[in-house]
């Protein structure tokens, strides 16, 4: 009987116990006049930083950091079924997609309603979140296109929300096209200058309406916020596992409990951001880097937080996204401030202006720029031989391409390991597009028909190396009776002539065209200097040492159509032959009068006999004259020993520099001159580390200079950042113009911010900013302006002066996470040295208001290089082709000036993405600053055109329903004066015109089909 007592006791205890499951109730949704606290979990998944991509993936290399992306998206689901009122937004589609490919239908079938229910939404929607400084905007397009159009097929889901938490900084393009063109709501982002976020802090102006844009202005705006502090959680509600907050502990059984505690905590951290924060909502951002690898414990101490939050009744939680709060924003109907501009340069604090990394890594910036222009042309030359379901495709590129916009990528702020994966997943992208450049090339010469072709006897090689005269096609011996043909591509929208140059071994050599008529060429030596690199260089990349050395550089005019290419013949010859310019060294006269004259067209470049120094800049043509000095200098990296409160080294992200040091040319260095019918060369010695060639053409107006520095010297102990200043005495006012990521150009004031009064501590580095086409000056007379072959840091610090920033080499590490100091190096058989970065910028100089006409259509040209293939063949005459000349486009037309096609691309469906872009900003030119019109019809004259549908930028949802969802916010103090802004009209379904208005870009799917036919044609 006492047993029987006994076990009926354990029984109802066990009973009691099994009572005590707590169910808490997360079903709150926003209660008007409460404020109301949106707990937004997320997890911030770096797509490559401290690891490579993969290893973030899988979890490997744990040593460096333990993160496992795969462990997040494993726990997330479990976490979300456990409790419909759970949301979570997740952003990296590159970390997304490789694990959805690895899901079984029965999980995919779960995510998809999961995503269908609001539950987990997928925001931002690229496959990374790219950098805003040195990302090209096509670049950025491209990568936010293919994550969207991932996330469209498979959910049919558009995101809404931009959610750039965590780049250093914001483009005003970022906002407008990244933003309100692909059809977001809103923009949120945690990056911006300390004394700019304390002063948004006082005035409730965290939250904003941002017009980036002066030419499209309201209609391209958007609802931005800028959070409190930064991306995380409020100090205090952390709930990784290994996190140090104190958890909600509410079992009453136990010690330790602190639920009135941790609500008090709660509404304490509520009040506070809601005093910085315009109306009733405030979002909390739970989550941080890499976050949610179990992600239970997140969501068991959010639903405890809600749950006691509620039932205390002093403000209001509820589980939310960023969707979720920007829709209560718009409701509550009120006025925002206005944003005009950017959020550049950024500062975390006092001395720490992240404007180094605007130049970091300069060869990975170069090389990632290289394979920009590339898989546009590749992407072309597809369309044109028709997509392959079998390959080679463009595809491999367009994945490498798009994980190296992210933000610890382009920037140069990942560890060299990871840097180096980047690096090796372009080259295997490249790989595979070359070949489809070259198959694509091999059936559009072998095969006039329109309708594909067989297989081709022709194989065309490339040289990705021949930036260090490295061109093994190119370097055969012609005097055997072999002759070099020479495919030129051309991926711009209008014709183009202009000088190549390929390194060649016979000094005999002529040109001809696809004719047989003779063009004219010039040899030019190959300098001891450029030999060297090259060697050392080749073989660092190819992995073996170059098999034979070329002695010249060949360089010959080549016209080419718009979108196509033409064909031209390098063989041996007796008679005459390319012109073999004859070189002039210049030694220091010690006279001031003595000059030396450079450039056999309309522009002269005058150097000084005494030093060889650049002096002044004549252009015969619109009598421009000016005087204009060359120098170098480095800024010496500070390394944080005299800090006091913060230490603040100069490193990947940071520039802190500690003093200028000009660089002299050492000793009584001769210039060289070499003087030729098409260009003239200028080599310079500066020291023993920089070495420089200026090149002037004489049917081109500015001046190109090719610049080779490396290895910057460290033995002394200090680092080094080597900059280029290009000194005229035009009174600039302190002002200058800097791109954003090579589209709108913004207006700098040295020393100077709109948004607040600016506490100069940095004068260097806090007027640093991103240059990705140019920077431009200009006084009441003249505009100089530099353009450049990839994303650099630059400046004007002096009136009257440019500066670029173009390499960096430290010794220190800045302390943001990196722990590595920004060192690169070279290493072929166990033996390093400093990296040599070979890079080139342009110059010129042109009366007031005529400077836009180079900027944006070399820029292009900078942008879209010819591309270049290689074949031998035998025979005397001509070549064996069928088609030697070709264009995409109706013989007799080409793209407007104004225009550029920046994306022609049949996707795996067959349709064709298309998109177009105006070049110009309202004002910006008398003459191209206009409405534009490109005719499809002569665009595309071998097809016709079924069905063409304009699409939002990313090409994830229709135009018109885009425009038709928009979110209108109203501003501040405005009375609807602002002028109608100008955008092209629809596109008649009959006549196929796109017009396109200052910076507008559209975007159209079409249907095509080979044959004209009587298929009803719409525009939807």
């Amino acid at each position: 009987m006492a047993i029987t007592l006994i076990f009926l006791i354990l029984l109802a205890g066990i009973l009691c116990g099994e009572t005590k499951y707590m169910v808490y109730n997360t079903s709150q949704s926003i209660v008007p006049g409460k404020l109301n606290v949106h707990l937004v979990p997320h997890t911030h998944d770096d797509v490559g930083w401290l690891k490579t991509v993969d290893q973030y993936y899988v979890g490997s290399n744990n040593t460096i950091q333990g993160a496992c992306v795969q462990n997040v998206l494993d726990s997330l689901v479990p976490a979300l079924l456990a409790d419909k009122n759970r949301k979570f937004i997740y952003v990296e589609q590159a970390f997304f997609q490789r694990w959805w490919r690895d899901q079984s239908e029965a999980v995919q079938n779960t995510v998809k309603q999961l995503i269908s229910s609001g539950q987990l939404e997928l925001i931002n929607g690229g496959m990374c979140m790219h950098d805003e400084a040195p990302p090209h905007y096509i670049d950025m397009i491209d990568q936010t296109t293919l994550g969207h159009r991932f996330i469209k097929e498979v959910f049919n889901v558009t995101p809404r929300i931009g959610w750039q938490i965590d780049p250093f900084g914001h483009s005003a393009v970022q906002a407008y096209l990244l933003g309100a063109e692909v059809g977001f709501d809103s923009l949120f982002f945690g990056r911006i200058d300390y004394q700019d976020r304390a002063k948004r802090k006082d005035e409730k102006s965290l939250e904003v309406v941002w017009q980036g844009s002066k030419s499209l202005g309201s209609s391209a705006q958007i609802f931005a916020g800028a959070f409190p502090e930064n991306y995380e959680p409020p100090s205090g509600f952390y709930f990784e596992v290994n996190d140090d907050s104190p958890v909600v502990q509410d079992d009453i059984n136990l010690f330790d409990y602190n639920v009135q505690e941790r609500v008090n905590d709660f509404v304490a951290a509520a009040l506070s951001q809601a005093n910085i924060t315009r109306t009733n909502h405030i979002m909390w951002t739970m989550g941080t880097d890499f976050k949610y690898q179990y992600a239970h414990t997140w969501f068991r101490n959010m639903d405890k937080l809600i749950h006691y939050v509620n039932q205390d009744g002093r403000v209001n939680a509820l589980y939310s996204t960023p969707s979720i709060y920007t829709d209560a924003k718009y409701a509550a109907n009120k006025s925002w401030p206005l944003k005009t501009d950017d959020f550049f340069p950024y500062a975390d604090r006092v001395n720490a202006y992240w404007t180094g990394y605007f130049t970091s890594r300069p060869a990975l910036k170069g090389y990632v720029r290289m394979m920009s222009g590339y898989y546009l042309a590749a992407r072309q030359l597809e369309f044109f031989k028709g997509r392959s379901k079998t390959g080679p495709t463009s595809d491999s590129l367009a994945d490498a391409l798009a994980i190296a916009q992210h933000h610890d990528a382009v920037t140069g702020t990942e560890k060299q390991h990871v840097a180096d994966d980047y690096a090796k997943r372009l080259s295997i992208g490249y790989k595979e597009a070359e070949e489809l450049v070259a198959t694509s090339l091999a059936c559009m010469v072998e095969s006039a028909s329109k309708f594909g072709c067989g297989s081709s006897s022709t194989t065309f090689q490339q040289c990705p190396l021949l930036n260090i005269s490295y061109c093994p096609p190119t370097e055969v011996d012609l005097s055997l009776g072999k002759k070099l043909v020479v495919v030129v591509y051309n991926s711009l929208g209008w014709k183009r002539e202009d000088i190549i140059r390929i390194p060649v071994i016979n000094e005999n050599v002529t040109v001809q065209d696809s004719t047989g008529k003779e063009i004219e060429s010039q040899l030019l030596p190959l300098v001891n200097g450029s030999v060297s690199t090259r060697n050392y260089y080749a073989t660092a990349y190819v992995g073996k040492s170059p098999s034979s050395t070329p002695k010249f550089w060949l360089a010959f005019t080549v016209s080419v159509p718009p979108l196509g290419f033409s064909t031209y013949v390098v063989s041996s010859t007796k008679g005459a032959a390319a012109t073999l310019v004859r070189q002039t060294l210049y030694k220091s006269t010690g006279s001031q009068n003595d000059t030396i004259e450079v450039g056999p067209g309309n522009l002269k470049l005058i150097y000084s006999g005494n030093g060889g120094k650049l002096s002044q800049y004549v252009n015969k043509r619109n009598m421009v004259e000016a005087s204009i000095e060359q120098s170098h200098s480095y800024y010496s990296a500070y390394d944080g020993s005299q800090d006091l409160e913060y230490f603040q080294a100069s490193g990947a992200y940071v520039f802190r520099p500690n003093g200028t040091f000009p660089i002299p040319s050492e000793g009584q260095t001769p210039i060289t001159v070499l003087r030729g019918p098409l260009l003239d060369e200028v080599h310079q010695r500066i020291n023993s580390w920089i070495y420089q060639i200026t090149r002037v053409y004489k049917e081109k107006e500015h001046a190109e200079v090719e610049f080779t520095v490396g290895p910057i010297p460290i033995d002394d102990g200090i680092g080094k950042e080597i900059v280029t200043k290009i000194t005229t005495s035009m009174k600039s006012n302190k002002t200058f113009y800097t791109d954003s990521n090579g589209r709108d150009f913004i207006t700098r004031i040295r020393d100077y911010r709109a948004d607040w009064d600016l506490v100069v501590n940095q004068p260097v580095a806090g007027n640093y900013y991103p240059i990705n086409l140019g920077i431009y000056l200009k006084d009441d007379s003249t505009e100089l302006s530099i353009l450049v072959d990839r994303s650099v840091g630059g400046s004007s610090i002096v009136d009257g002066q440019l500066e670029l920033m173009l390499h960096r080499r430290l010794l220190h590490d800045d302390s943001r996470g990196v722990a590595e100091a920004l060192n690169e190096t070279v290493c072929i058989l166990d033996k390093c040295t400093g990296l040599t970065i070979q890079g080139k910028y342009y110059l010129r100089i042109d009366p007031l208001g005529e400077g836009a006409k180079w900027r944006r259509s070399f820029g292009q040209e900078i942008y879209s290089p010819f591309l270049l293939a290689f074949t031998e063949q035998d025979g005397d005459k001509g070549t064996n082709f069928q088609v030697s000349t070709f264009s995409g486009m109706d013989p007799s037309y080409s793209l407007p000036d104004n225009v550029a096609m920046i994306t022609l691309q049949e996707l795996e469906d067959g349709q064709v993405l298309l998109r177009l872009a105006h070049l110009y900003e309202i004002a910006e030119d008398k003459d191209l600053s206009v409405m534009a019109s490109v005719e499809l019809k002569k665009v595309f004259p071998t097809k016709k055109i079924n069905k063409i549908t304009e699409m939002s930028l990313s090409a994830n949802q229709g135009r018109e329903e885009m425009e038709r969802k928009r979110l209108v916010w109203e501003v501040e103090g405005s009375q609807n004066e602002e002028s109608k802004v100008l955008r092209g009209g629809p596109v008649d379904p009959v006549k196929l015109v796109v017009e396109l208005a200052p910076m507008e870009i559209r975007t159209f799917l079409i249907d095509f089909s080979y044959r004209w036919s009587t298929i009803d044609r719409k525009v939807a």
